[in-house]
C-alpha cells in the first residue's frame, strides 16, 4: 500500500491544485476547519475557486484568507454572516454565491460522495431557492430536485487517522467533515494524530481510509468564533 503520509499540507496537496477548480471543505464555523490545508492553498495562488462549505469562515482566518487573497470566484454555502469582506464582495458583484439551506448542503455533500446525481427534498419549496428547479409531486406534496456536489478535491480535518487513512471526528467537528471527505475525487486529511494501523477501534471509525489518499499531521489554532460571556457574579 503507498504511503498517505505527507510531511505538511503544501507537500499533501502538491500536483491537485488548479484554477477553476472545485473545493469541498469540511468543518462547521471555527470547529474542525482544515485551516493548515486551507493556509497552503491560499500560499500557492490558485484561483478562480469554487468552495463548497457551510460558511465561509471569519476575516482573516479559515477561508476567510482566501477570499482578502481573491482566490474564490464562487462559495457554495448556508450560512455567511460571520465575514465582512464575503458580505462586501457579495454585494459588491464580485463573488458568485450559492446559497443552500444547511441540510440540504450536508444531504448534497452526501450524495455526491455516495454516487447519487440528485434528490428531491421539500426544504425550499415556494422559496428563492426553488426558482429554475425541477418541482415533482410525492403523495400529494411538492419537492425540488437537489443535485449532489462531487468535488475536484476534499479537505477536511480529523481528531486521529491510522496510517491507512481511517478517520475519527470529535463532535462539532463530525458537522461536514465526514460526508465532504467522501465527496472529492481526491481527499487530503489533516489530523491532530496519526496511530499505527490497527491502533482503532473498528467501530470508532467514522470515514473508512478508502475515501482519503493523502494524510498530514498538523498543529492547530483553533480559534473560536464568537467569545460570549457572562459577568462574574460577585459575592
Amino acid at each position: 500500500m503507498a504511503n498517505k503520509i505527507h510531511p505538511t499540507a503544501a507537500a499533501a496537496l502538491d500536483g491537485l491544485l488548479f484554477d477553476g477548480m472545485t473545493i469541498v471543505s469540511g468543518g462547521f464555523g471555527l470547529c474542525g476547519i482544515p485551516e493548515n490545508s486551507i493556509a497552503a492553498i491560499r500560499a500557492h495562488g490558485v484561483k478562480r475557486l469554487t468552495i463548497v462549505s457551510n460558511n465561509a469562515g471569519v476575516d482573516g482566518f479559515g477561508l476567510g484568507q482566501l477570499l482578502e487573497t481573491r482566490q474564490v470566484a464562487k462559495m457554495i454555502s448556508s450560512y455567511v454572516g460571520e465575514n465582512k469582506e464575503f458580505e462586501r464582495q457579495y454585494l459588491a458583484g464580485e463573488l458568485e454565491l450559492e446559497f443552500t439551506p444547511q441540510g440540504t448542503l450536508a444531504e448534497r455533500i452526501r450524495a455526491g460522495g455516495a454516487g447519487i446525481p440528485g434528490f428531491y427534498t421539500r426544504t425550499g419549496v415556494g422559496t428563492l431557492i426553488a426558482e429554475g428547479k425541477e418541482h415533482k409531486e410525492f403523495d400529494g406534496e411538492t419537492y425540488i430536485l437537489e443535485r449532489g456536489i462531487r468535488a475536484d478535491l476534499a479537505i477536511v480535518k480529523a481528531w486521529k487517522a491510522d496510517t491507512s487513512g481511517n478517520l475519527i471526528f470529535r463532535k462539532t467537528a463530525r458537522n461536514f467533515n465526514p460526508m465532504a471527505a467522501t465527496a472529492g475525487r481526491v481527499t487530503v486529511a489533516e489530523v491532530e494524530e496519526i496511530v499505527p494501523e490497527g491502533s482503532l477501534d473498528p467501530d470508532a471509525i467514522h470515514t473508512p481510509g478508502v475515501y482519503v489518499q493523502r494524510l498530514v499531521q498538523a498543529t492547530f489554532e483553533k480559534r473560536i468564533e464568537q467569545r460570549t460571556v457572562r459577568p462574574r457574579e460577585t459575592a
